[in-house]
């Protein structure tokens, strides 16, 4: 990394931006865009250099050290042909099918997501990938560090480069996202040991998850089992999509009355277990297994123009503002009847929620890595959050992304997919 003598007048490297970029932990996002046409190469890279990379100066600024050791954000002029790649492969036969091509892009997306960037350039790479595939005639793939911003951030960024396909001069509608209400919510008969019980609860809850937070990071670990091996070192990545229909899903919600996020997470966890059983007969399905999910602690329910988040003092800000609780997978008993009704799981993880909901675990653990941060640096942070993650057994994120179908430099896109590299992650886009 670069050492400066003077940094007066740069923009200071978030805290959370350090430790995602250290010797310890290195974490990039990746957006797989499938176009439906293929971009000449011409256009994509007027398209990357004039309206991408001006998008926010982080994407043409590099990491520097000053004296005293503090990073910074230094403007550099970005040169084009080092950020962007585009591979080439050929078959033994000559020309190559979609579906070999695909086991091409697999194994391309986890090449490229193990391989560290270049300190001395801004933090991103795209790789176009020209030949088509099962599912596209050219997939574009963007890698961004986490550095430079969370999934919010960098998601806003690239959903700011793309138009509605029906009518670009509209803007980009989300799906609408209501307020969980629940069912006792307008009970006013509520008794003395309810009252005591809610006062109570949530500095239990904050206890006990502050506690248990404490200990994931240091000497608890999960049991080992399909979904986690124990190896300190990266497993080879790989990419993997399902899809499932919003509005069956908020049909589930309404019915069970519980959120969005309950169902879906409901679901991964009771896939989860099953691809455990699958994969091993030996698993016990009752073995400790952890899901870290990471929130957004941005007060807001859509994304807001790339502009508005860089200005000063702005209500959705630009940059690394996100927290995680550790959330156990639900276990399955050899009497239990939960693979049977996959609703149970659906209750079981709405129930943790809820408690966790009612607890201040989450602010008390960003509390400690500020004052880690602080009193010792950020690879000491780096560590403790690469701990906690190789303890724990799964990661899951989540965005919401619009319901319009989008083009990029009109070229209609079939589909639009973000995911996380560097700690193994369910990455849930809707």
């Amino acid at each position: 990394m670069e050492l400066i003598k003077e940094d007066d007048g740069l923009e200071p490297v978030s805290p959370s931006g350090q430790y995602l970029n250290s010797k310890v932990m290195s974490v990039s996002i990746l957006g797989i865009l499938e176009l439906e046409i293929p971009i000449d190469d011409s256009q994509a890279m007027s398209f990357f250099r004039d309206i991408f990379v001006p998008i926010n100066p982080r994407f043409s600024s590099i990491m520097v050290t000053g004296e005293k050791g503090a990073r910074k954000w230094k403007k550099v002029r970005v040169n084009m042909e080092n950020h962007v790649h585009v591979p080439s492969f050929s078959s033994p036969k000559g020309s190559s099918s979609p579906s070999e091509n695909d086991s091409f892009l697999k194994s391309y997306i986890s090449q490229i997501a193990m391989q560290p960037f270049p300190q001395g350039q801004p933090l991103w790479e795209i790789h176009m990938i020209k030949c088509p595939t099962s599912e596209a005639q050219e997939t574009l793939i963007f890698k961004l560090h986490h550095a430079l911003g969370d999934g919010y951030s960098l998601v806003a960024a690239l959903l700011s480069c793309l138009q509605r396909a029906d009518d670009p001069s509209l803007p980009v509608t989300f799906p609408s996202v209501k307020k969980f209400s629940s069912a006792n919510k307008d009970d006013r008969n509520i008794g003395l040991r309810k009252v005591v019980s809610r006062c109570f609860s949530p500095l239990v809850n904050t206890v006990r998850d502050f506690g248990w937070s404490l200990l994931k990071s240091t000497c608890v670990k999960d049991d080992l089992s399909p979904i986690r091996s124990g190896s300190e070192s990266l497993q080879p990545f790989s990419v993997s999509t399902i899809t499932f229909s919003l509005d069956q899903i908020k049909e589930i919600k309404s019915r069970l009355r519980v959120t969005v996020n309950d169902v879906i997470l409901g679901v991964i966890f009771l896939v989860t277990r099953l691809y455990m059983q699958r994969v091993s007969t030996n698993s016990n399905l009752s073995t400790n297994s952890t899901a870290l999910v990471l929130l957004n602690t941005r007060n807001l329910r859509d994304y807001k123009p790339v502009r508005d988040m860089v200005r000063p003092n702005s209500e959705s800000p630009w940059g690394n503002h996100f927290a995680f609780l550790h959330v156990p997978i639900p276990k399955v008993k050899p009497s239990d009847s939960q693979f049977s009704d996959p609703l149970k799981f659906v209750h079981k993880t709405h129930e943790v929620i809820k408690r966790k909901r009612s607890s201040f675990g989450v602010i008390l653990t960003g509390k400690l890595l500020e004052i880690m941060q602080k009193c010792r640096n950020a690879e000491a942070v780096a560590k403790h959050i690469s701990r906690t993650a190789r303890n724990s057994s799964m990661g899951i994120s989540n965005v919401i992304g619009p319901i319009d179908k989008l083009s990029l430099a009109n070229h209609p896109l079939k589909g639009v997919y973000f995911t996380a590299a560097g700690i193994p992650w369910v990455f849930n886009h809707r």
